[in-house]
């Protein structure tokens, strides 16, 4: 296991589920951490947590789907520690319903969040990536758009949006000033459901996050591996899934 001491990662969606779990890990690992998320008051409790076992830890309110508030998560890293190696993407809604629901809100705020929300946080990093000459983006994306299911298609056709995008920025990117890792989780016990807005379809992922799933500290664990690489080596993509998921 390679050390993060020294490290400085920025982690949107850190207020619980996958982002609170990698929070937490790297900062047992020896990386400073900059939680950001909607909640203060969560993204608070958590620092502090983090800070009485002796990790580092601050926090800044963001929306993602506000440009400039991935600036200021940008520069308030870059001014609490220095400079910021790391922008782990990992805010996201899933609103899913079928098509034939029209449920138009639903897709939009997907967009907004999923794909939208990403493309903030790489306006805001890649300038400083390119000023320091390394950084890295990780962005949690998820095996829905690998196999679409019933219900899911907008949700998928995001997800794979970023994933497409991704792959766009390694191409730019040979001059190894960046890396990118896209990591899919299958099932994971979060509180992902609770942005489903089809009763049916809540009530069924919550059974199989119930039955199956995994905790968020398996994704976080994924995300730690992906950073923890020497500079000349990327890790593009990671699928991590319950093993009895289909």
């Amino acid at each position: 296991m390679l050390s993060l001491h020294g490290k400085v990662v920025a982690i949107t969606g850190a207020s619980g589920g996958i982002g609170e779990a990698t929070a937490r890990l790297l900062a047992q690992r020896g990386a400073a951490v900059v939680l950001a998320a909607r909640r203060r008051d969560r993204i608070d409790a958590i620092a502090q947590a983090i800070q009485e076992e002796g990790g580092r830890a601050a926090t800044c309110v963001v929306d993602v789907t506000q440009a400039e508030d991935l600036q200021r998560l940008v520069s308030f890293t870059t001014d609490q520690y220095g400079r910021l190696d790391v922008l782990v993407n990992n805010a996201g809604i899933a609103p899913i319903s079928p098509l034939a629901d029209l449920d138009t809100e639903s897709w939009s705020a997907m967009i907004d969040v999923n794909l939208r929300g990403t493309l903030n946080g790489i306006a805001a990093a890649l300038p400083i990536f390119r000023k320091q000459g390394a950084g890295h983006l990780v962005s949690i994306v998820s095996v829905a758009g690998l196999t679409v299911s019933p219900s899911m298609a907008v949700y998928a056709a995001t997800k794979n949006a970023v994933r497409t995008i991704h792959e766009g920025l390694r191409t730019e990117s040979t001059d190894g000033a960046v890396r990118t890792t896209a990591i899919s989780p299958g099932y994971v016990r979060t509180h992902l459901a609770d942005s489903m807005t089809d009763p049916h379809v809540r009530e069924q992922t919550r059974k199989n996050m119930d039955a199956v799933g995994i905790p968020p500290a398996a994704v976080a664990r994924a995300v730690a591996f992906a950073i923890e690489q020497p500079g000349d080596v990327e890790i593009g993509e990671i699928n991590v899934r319950p093993t009895v998921q289909a």
